[in-house]
């Protein structure tokens, strides 16, 4: 006995079976997600010197003069009276490493099928990983450079701080000698200021000072720890002159030295990885790593000036496509060239755990 139904043609189904939407249009929204824009940090705190060709560039280095005071007669000239100064003098080379590159592809019919604008994206795509990977290393050369020898000799040094116990420590330790305790926001506060006196005592200019510190950090000075917001030890403290907003969310500056985030902070031992920064043409770790890895186990952050650390410049960051009729497609390349070092050790100090 028939019951009134019927069997409709769904217009939606493929070949009359499956699923009832599959054949219904899929509606453009008119928006690309892409990948959050990177924040570099770095780019506008060292010191970047550009070359029209060649390999590398030289950067002098000149110790200090001393001075004593003059007994009437005695011969200025004269090296056995010990008034004419040695002033020590040394170089700094930094080397273009090989030309770093990002690449894909887009094979035409893909390009004419699709609805949106995928050039664009894939062009922005390209130059942001490059612009992570020139982030990146500048942050493990500024470790390198808190890590590192005086220029000159008997120069001065910038060092590692132990944020938990407020000590420097020798250059010469490892990531792993760190006692390897997790710092509070108060710790951090008072290595702020520690790293400013060493600065102090190393003559490096109070203006252009800053710290760079992992997201994790940077937070604990206006949380001032774990847990609920601890007032009374936040670096944003109005009572003792603290400045920023736990609104928003900002530390402006600690002991004079404007505060940074990073995600680009490396966190750790990469001082066998011979590929990517291991790569690059300039040990800035003297033999305790490759090229600009090394071990950073313990890494924190850095404080520094822009005179630490250099970067010489071939080739700067540029994109460009070219459409292949051979293999009927378009090819993007995100290109530069360009190289990293260590220039004034004494500007830098790297903050461990």
């Amino acid at each position: 006995m028939a019951n009134g139904d019927t069997s409709p043609s769904r217009v939606g189904q493929i070949n009359s079976a499956g699923d009832t939407d599959a054949l219904f249009l899929k509606k453009f929204s008119g928006e690309i997600l892409q990948t959050f824009e990177e924040s570099n940090i770095f780019k506008a705190l060292h010191t970047v010197r550009t070359i029209e060709n060649g390999k590398s560039a030289q950067f002098p280095v000149t110790g200090i003069a001393s001075a004593a005071y003059h007994t009437p007669g005695e011969n200025i000239a004269d090296s056995g009276n010990s008034y004419l100064s040695d002033i020590k003098k040394a170089e700094k080379v930094i080397t273009i490493d090989k030309m770093l590159l990002a690449s894909t592809f887009l094979s035409n019919i893909d390009d004419v099928k699709n609805h949106y604008d995928i050039r664009s994206v894939y062009a922005n795509e390209l130059g942001k990983a490059l612009a992570v990977r020139f982030d990146s290393a500048l942050a493990k050369v500024f470790i390198a450079a808190a890590r590192s020898a005086a220029a000159v000799t008997g120069g001065k040094t910038g060092g590692i701080l132990d944020v938990s116990a407020n000590a420097m420590g020798d250059i010469a330790d490892s990531s792993d000698d760190a006692d390897n305790t997790d710092p509070t926001g108060a710790e951090l506060t008072a290595a702020l200021f520690t790293a400013a006196q060493k600065l102090d005592e190393n003559d490096v200019p109070s203006d252009g000072r800053f710290a760079v510190l992992r997201p994790q950090e940077y937070y604990k000075l206006i949380t001032g720890g774990a847990g609920a917001l601890a007032i009374s030890t936040s670096a944003v403290n109005k009572d003792v002159g603290g400045v920023g907003s736990i609104a928003s969310g900002s530390i402006p500056q600690i002991a004079g030295i404007t505060i940074y985030k990073s995600n680009h902070i490396p966190s750790t031992d990469l001082s066998a990885d011979a590929t990517g920064d291991g790569e690059a043409a300039n040990d800035v770790f003297g033999g305790s790593g490759v090229g600009y890895n090394g071990n950073f186990t313990n890494t924190l952050g850095v404080v520094s000036h822009s005179a630490a650390v250099g970067t010489v410049k071939l080739l700067d960051l540029a994109t460009e496509s070219e459409y292949q009729i051979e293999r009927q497609g378009t090819l993007f390349v995100a290109k530069y060239a360009m190289g990293h070092g260590v220039l004034r050790p004494e500007c830098a100090i790297e903050l461990q755990k």
